[in-house]
């Protein structure tokens, strides 16, 4: 669908680190005499979840658990003829989408976490799976799919170099694949326009500036630089989409201004049009019409998501679609005649609904909740903050409150986010909700570096990894214990990926702020991290050394910023979680700072999950972990537990 998530650069990178009832004890800790979560409940498997309607409109898709492996499900809507049509028994479909045939199931799988995500159809009515990219240790990305082009794909895959994607089109009933933009080594990511014609292209400059590239033949040789962002823009400016007649192009443009704006570029004139702004928020989201290829509308994520109407067309759809549930609501897919959408609506005090919107009526119908048994629990508020840094800039995030008891002298848990150039949002938020019942007060910081918030908070985090990125977390801390709600001698740090390494920075850089440390994944030798990123990520390494430093020219920095090298200062016991097959932060990163705490005679627990990667997939593993976590903080933190805390 024609739904475009900004941000291409900032999405490339943030990959770079970044996503039944049981016997009830009680201890010490906040939360009074609310009824406990089950660990089940929260982090296994949801009932159903991602709808999305055919092509054709007849059909709807979702996955759902198999022997609690998530697969894909069809149905025809209005029937109860739900069927699986996916049978994977390991790790579970979770990217899929429809085939223009309304007749096949298009999906991406990986093996163990590795990352490298083939393509896949399965016919919905025989069942027949076909290997659509039948390829070895390489990675597939879907570039586009149009219904105006129904039986052609264009993809792109590092098989020939597994530092590059190269451009495919890739013909569905044929299976047949045809090279169509090979990448000369600097190409981060490529635009096709409405003939699924490759004739844009984001280049990797040898300084971390990004080129705009164009060529108005897409058969041409040679490539035209339309724009130059700078290291200042390149993370928040980035290309979208061309125009229905390929003769403008939209893009997130932050030049002469500090956020990213929604603007129109006009190819021939080379005039540019501002079609939406925002002093302080960049541009998070825009619908495109498939149709037309128009703009309808654009979002700005505040506290909340904010919808901007730039079509009358959708107006009443937005205001009909605002009154059927609360929370922010985002379309996830749309029939080919574009008259029914199917909506999901993210809340903070509930689980995730699903409707199927009528355009023509304005109606819309409940499908399902992703996680029903969540109804009967006591869910709590997720509440946006700011405060002020200790040099000056406003940091937004979000807490979240036991409840039950008074907010005041309580154990506080902050969850840090990955990344670093991503945010935390508001809405439903699983780990939010499981600390807050357990009796924590759930702190989220969108620090320096997090992405949303223009190019100045943005570049502010350019390397200040361990620097004054971790002094917005520790200025949080102080802040909730200044204000009476933190309990100064119960404070731990968590996170996964980046939030991983800032936990580790926590326990090493300041280590009196925290009792107690959960680092998933993180980075704990930026100068190893940095020489064993994926090979695929070669095209962006000069705009990663930029943010983070160059372990050519800046060594002895990077040993600074690395916790490694000041494990000596850990005073806290700390629990370490990884996945063995992680290729963006490898298992050595977590293997040699467990092996220096256990040579100092701290005390460390180390989780190692044979069969994840970046973040743990199946069930089984999730819970093991949330269950080893919930035992360590309760006993370190005397909050409460499903189960007796480890003695």
């Amino acid at each position: 669908m024609n739904k475009k998530h900004v941000g291409p650069v900032a999405v490339v990178l943030a990959a770079v680190i970044l996503v039944g009832a049981a016997v009830l004890l009680t201890s010490c800790g906040g939360g009074g005499d609310v009824e406990l979560i089950p660990r089940t409940i929260l982090f296994g498997n949801p009932e159903r979840a991602r709808a999305r309607i055919s092509p054709s409109g007849e059909l709807m898709s979702y996955i759902a658990p198999v022997d609690d492996v998530l697969n894909v499900w069809v149905k025809t809507i209005g029937e109860d003829d739900d069927r699986a049509v996916t049978h994977d028994d390991n790790r579970g479909v979770f990217r899929f989408f429809w085939a223009q045939d309304s007749n096949h199931i298009i999906y991406l799988q990986d093996a163990g976490g590795d990352e490298n995500w083939l393509l896949y159809s399965v016919n919905i009515e025989s069942g027949e799976v076909s290997e659509l990219t039948p390829f070895e240790g390489v990675q597939v990305r879907v570039l586009d799919y149009s219904k105006h082009h129904p039986n052609t794909m264009v993809i792109s895959m590092n098989q020939q170099d597994p530092r590059l994607h190269d451009v495919y089109r890739l013909e569905l009933d044929t299976g047949e694949l045809t090279l169509v933009a090979r990448n000369p080594g600097n190409i981060l990511g490529w635009i096709t326009d409405f003939n699924l014609d490759v004739r844009g292209a984001l280049a990797m400059g040898p300084t971390g500036d990004t080129k705009l590239l164009y060529r108005e033949d897409p058969a041409a040789a040679t490539w035209e630089t339309l724009i130059t962002w700078g290291d200042e823009d390149n993370m928040v400016s980035s290309p979208l989409a061309f125009t229905k007649d390929g003769g403008s192009l939209y893009m997130i443009d932050s030049r002469n201004a500090n956020t990213g704006r929604l603007v129109r570029l006009d190819l021939e004139t080379r005039e540019l049009t501002i079609m939406a702004e925002d002093p302080i928020y960049d541009v998070s989201d825009v619908m495109v019409n498939p149709d037309t290829y128009e703009i309808e509308a654009v979002a700005f994520t505040k506290a909340k998501n904010e919808w901007k109407i730039l079509d009358d067309a959708v107006a009443d759809d937005f205001a009909a679609i605002e009154k059927l549930d609360s929370g922010d609501f985002s379309i996830t897919s749309y029939d080919n005649d574009y008259d029914t959408w199917i909506v999901a609506f993210s809340k903070d005090d509930g689980p995730v609904p699903f409707y199927s919107y009528d355009r023509n009526t304005k109606e819309g119908t409940f499908l399902f909740v992703h996680k029903p048994d969540l109804e009967g629990y006591n869910l709590v508020p997720i509440e946006p903050i700011s405060f002020t840094s200790r040099d000056g800039l406003t940091i937004h995030g979000y807490i979240t409150y036991p409840s039950g008891v008074a907010r005041r002298n309580l154990p506080l848990v902050l969850n840090v986010h990955g990344g670093p150039w991503a945010r935390d949002n508001w809405g439903y938020n699983p780990e939010a909700q499981w600390l807050a019942n357990r009796g924590y007060v759930c702190l989220q910081v969108n620090f320096r570096g997090s992405t949303g918030y223009g190019k100045e908070f943005l570049n502010a985090g350019d390397k200040e990894w361990g620097g004054t990125m971790q002094n917005d977390l520790t200025d949080a801390v102080n802040w909730a214990i200044d204000k009476g709600i933190a309990d100064p001698e119960r404070i731990a740090i968590y996170g996964a990926s980046y939030g991983g390494y800032a936990a580790l920075a926590g326990a090493t850089f300041t280590p009196d702020l925290f009792c107690c440390a959960i680092p998933m994944m993180g980075p704990s030798n930026l100068i190893s991290f940095l020489e064993t990123i994926p090979p695929y990520w070669s095209t962006m390494i000069e705009m990663m050394y930029k943010r983070v430093g160059d372990p050519r020219t800046e060594e002895e920095f990077l040993r600074s910023r690395s916790p490694l090298f000041s494990v000596d200062q850990v005073k806290i016991p700390m629990l370490v979680a990884q996945g063995a097959n992680d290729v963006r932060v490898v298992q050595a990163e977590s293997d040699q700072f467990v092996e220096a705490m256990k040579a100092n005679g701290l005390e460390v627990g180390y989780i190692v999950f044979e069969d994840e990667g970046h973040g743990f997939a199946k069930p089984e593993n999730r819970l093991r972990f949330y269950g080893d976590a919930e035992r360590f903080l309760a006993k370190h933190m005397g909050g409460r537990s499903e189960d007796e805390p480890v003695q």
